[in-house]
C-alpha cells in the first residue's frame, strides 16, 4: 500500500480546523485500509464469531455518520439505507450479498452530507434531534465521530493484516 493520500492534520490550529482534520484523517485512514482489495477480500470475515470485515465496517460507518450528522445533529429522520429496526445488525451481518459499490457510494455520499452541515453549524450548536432521549453538541458529534473512527480504523489494521500481511498507520 504505497502513495499514502492521507494529508496529516496540522499540529497547530483553531479548533474547529483541529476536529475536522483529524476526523477527516480518520475517514481517508478506513479507505486506505480497503484500497486494492477485491469485493472478495473486503468482504472477509475476521475470526468466528464475529462477523466483521472491512466492507462491513464500511457499512457501518456510512450508518454512523447516517445517524449522528443527519438524525442527531441535523434532525432529520429519513431512514438509513443500511439498517433498520427489523435487521439492526445489517451493516456486518449483510455483507455476502451487499454491493460493495453501493456501500461505498452511500459513505462517501454521508461523509459529503456530514461535511456541508458541519461546515454551516457553529461547534456549540445543539443538534436538532435526539439519541436515547439525550441532545449532543455539535462539538461533542464531532470528537465521538473520531473516536468511533480511530476504534474501527484498529479493527481495520487488524482485518488488512490478516487478509495479506499489509500493515501500518
Amino acid at each position: 500500500m504505497n502513495d499514502d493520500p492521507r494529508v496529516d492534520p496540522p499540529l497547530i490550529a483553531d479548533e474547529r480546523t483541529m476536529l475536522t482534520t483529524w476526523l477527516d484523517w480518520h475517514r481517508r485512514t478506513l479507505e486506505f485500509k480497503c484500497r486494492g482489495l477485491s469485493d472478495t477480500r473486503l468482504r472477509e470475515r475476521s475470526v468466528p464469531p464475529s462477523p466483521m470485515s472491512l466492507l462491513g465496517l464500511v457499512r457501518h460507518m456510512a450508518w454512523v455518520e447516517h445517524v449522528w450528522f443527519r438524525w442527531v445533529l441535523e434532525g432529520d429522520d429519513v431512514p438509513s439505507r443500511i439498517k433498520s429496526l427489523e435487521n439492526r445488525e445489517a451493516d456486518f451481518q449483510d455483507v455476502d450479498t451487499a454491493s460493495v459499490e453501493e456501500a461505498f457510494a452511500l459513505w462517501h455520499a454521508e461523509i459529503d452530507h456530514a461535511r456541508e452541515l458541519s461546515a454551516s453549524l457553529p461547534l456549540d450548536a445543539i443538534g436538532a434531534g435526539r439519541r436515547h432521549g439525550e441532545e449532543y453538541s455539535h462539538r461533542w458529534i464531532l470528537v465521538h465521530m473520531i473516536e468511533e473512527y480511530a476504534r474501527h480504523n484498529g479493527h481495520a489494521d487488524l482485518l488488512r493484516e490478516r487478509i495479506d500481511g499489509v500493515t501500518g498507520e
